[in-house]
């Protein structure tokens, strides 16, 4: 997993990058979030979709709740990005619509997109 700061209007957000999978669970999760804040001072994170294990995208799995309850109780902030037009899902399709209401969990089609609902 490698790490890259991007500030935006005063706010840092650290970009995930890797291959396979870096978030599987919520403790991955909570290791992504604890690095970021080590090696960059910063509790935003950017972070493809791809390298999310998919099972995050099936809400009844109850991952993706355990992942963000991590983020939530830690402080941190998440911006997912990629195409979820794939998804057909009617309760995944309203929770990325009310995410994207809130403050701390968003859903964008692009890197620069989810870093700037992240630094508004």
């Amino acid at each position: 997993m490698e790490m890259q700061k991007i500030e935006q209007n005063h706010v840092t957000c650290a970009h995930v990058c890797g291959a396979g999978e870096i978030i599987a669970d919520a403790q991955s999760a909570l290791d992504v979030l604890m690095a970021a804040n080590y090696e960059l001072g910063t509790k935003n994170i950017v972070i493809n979709k791809k390298l999310i294990c998919e099972r995050f995208f099936t809400l009844s799995s109850g991952l993706a709740g355990e992942i963000l309850q991590k983020f939530i109780n830690y402080g941190g902030r998440i911006a997912i990005y990629g195409d979820f037009t794939a998804y057909t899902s009617k309760p995944l399709k309203d929770f990325i619509y009310e995410s994207n209401q809130g403050r701390d969990v968003f859903f964008a089609a692009t890197e620069q997109e989810a870093v700037s609902m992240l630094a508004r």
